[in-house]
């Protein structure tokens, strides 16, 4: 049980922005006549441009409790150091002989079987109209589209354009609930008390969480993890040269950008 929540706490990357599921590829032009596949959505360049803000001083503050201050610089430079030691040289090598449109089908598979999640908040959230886009779009990329790996739906009128992304994190800031205080974990990057729980919440919903097999759901981890980077190699790097305080520039952004999510 507890490698499956820990698996499902999959939407928050290591270092802000490196690596989660449902962030774009914005990073990587796309091949040219590719037209069977589809960027996954807007995350990641939401979440570079308040960076940019946080670090122009153009974007309001939003502030937030960091008592485990501490405790969240020593992980972030823990994630750091995974980054630059671990996944960094992996996925160059997994980019190196991967075809783009290869990477962005798994990506294109990964987000598919998401929909659950999506689904359900939308509906939570009282959004009836984006649930049902979800749902069909589910539909009719799992059975037309090879299990998800091919975005025909964006060929449907009603269904070409994918609702913004829903998390049980962002259901609760719907309600009402706030932030609490931040949080940078291990491996999975910065969050706060309130997305931790919902992550939490979110991983019934998630079809990986029924899988018995430890080490299915590891590989499938892996490999989403590395294939979702693989489009944004280098941006990480580009911000530490850029911010004065890189944690504190993640921080801030990330606050600034879930704020944003809950706003849509």
């Amino acid at each position: 049980v507890f490698i499956r929540y820990a698996f499902l706490l999959r939407a928050l990357c290591v270092t802000g922005y490196g690596f989660g599921p449902d962030q774009a590829r914005a990073a990587d032009p796309p091949d040219s006549g590719d037209t069977s596949i589809y960027e996954v959505d807007e995350d990641y360049e939401a979440l570079m441009e308040e960076l940019e803000e946080e670090e122009g001083g153009d974007a309001q503050a939003v502030q937030v409790a960091d008592p485990l201050y501490y405790w969240n610089k020593g992980v972030y430079h823990f994630n750091d150091k995974l980054y630059f030691w671990i996944m960094k040289p992996v996925t160059r090598g997994y980019k190196a002989v991967t075809p783009r449109f290869v990477r962005t089908g798994v990506s294109n598979f990964f987000n598919n079987l998401g929909t659950p999640v999506r689904f359900v908040n939308n509906l939570l959230q009282g959004r009836s109209e984006q649930a049902g886009v979800e749902l069909g779009r589910f539909m009719v990329n799992t059975v037309a589209g090879g299990l998800g790996f091919w975005d025909v739906a964006k060929y449907e009128s009603p269904l070409k354009d994918p609702p913004n992304k829903e998390d049980m994190g962002q259901t609760l800031g719907v309600w009402g609930v706030g932030n609490g205080f931040y949080i940078v974990w291990p491996v999975l990057g910065p969050s706060t008390l309130r997305d931790s729980l919902g992550k939490v919440g979110d991983s019934p919903l998630y079809p990986m969480f029924y899988v018995d097999s430890t080490g299915t759901v590891i590989a499938a981890e892996a490999v989403d993890q590395v294939n979702d980077l693989s489009f944004r190699l280098g941006d990480y790097e580009s911000l530490k040269e850029s911010a004065l305080d890189p944690y504190t520039a993640i921080r801030d952004a990330y606050i600034q950008y879930r704020r944003e999510q809950i706003r849509k």
